[in-house]
């Protein structure tokens, strides 16, 4: 059964088993965790990690919990974060005049800082690899400094905006949470 409130979201009656329930916000609140360890770190696509949370509070609910607007939309914006992850840099890094050399030396750095310097590595490697990719590889035309300025630009705008929508993600799992129970 299912009761609607003021919040826009309904409540599940206590007919609901309650396992699914506690199972669902325990494995949710560990992909929601995950999601945002995955916007920073580069081994997770963070914000589909963390929308697979909402489906698993849908799932314990009867899909009563959230309007399936709102899934939907959810749904496409944690795809467009993670698209947006793999174009912003490359993008930012091609208007800045960085060459292939800084965009594969930002990815390398990224990844060396992540292993070694977590979190703030992810930052500092992604400008240093850029960096020192344009220096090792320069081009007549080429700014170094300019360049790898962009590519750090660019991975820092997809951060934030994975970021943001992993933290709505988060507080509608919350909500969907409370909800459930």
């Amino acid at each position: 059964m299912r009761q609607e409130f003021s919040d826009g979201l309904s409540r599940c009656t206590p007919e609901l088993p309650m396992i699914p329930a506690v199972l669902s916000t325990l494995t949710g609140s560990l992909l929601i965790l995950a999601g945002l360890i995955g916007c920073i770190a580069p081994v997770l696509p963070g914000p589909p990690v963390a929308f697979v949370s909402l489906i698993l509070v849908s799932l314990a609910g009867s899909w009563e919990i959230y309007p399936l607007w709102l899934i939907i939309l959810l749904g496409v914006i944690s795809l467009a974060a993670a698209l947006f992850d793999s174009l912003l840099p490359v993008a930012a890094s091609r208007l800045s005049g960085a060459g292939k050399a800084g965009v594969r030396g930002s990815i390398a750095g990224m990844i060396i800082g992540t292993i070694f310097f977590p979190p703030f590595g992810t930052i500092i490697g992604t400008f240093l690899g850029a960096l020192a990719g344009e220096l090792i590889w320069k081009r007549p035309e080429s700014r170094p400094f300019k360049a790898a300025f962009g590519v750090f630009t660019g991975t820092m705008a997809a951060i934030l905006i994975k970021l943001a929508v992993s933290g709505v993600i988060g507080f509608y799992f919350i909500k969907g949470t409370l909800a459930l129970f």
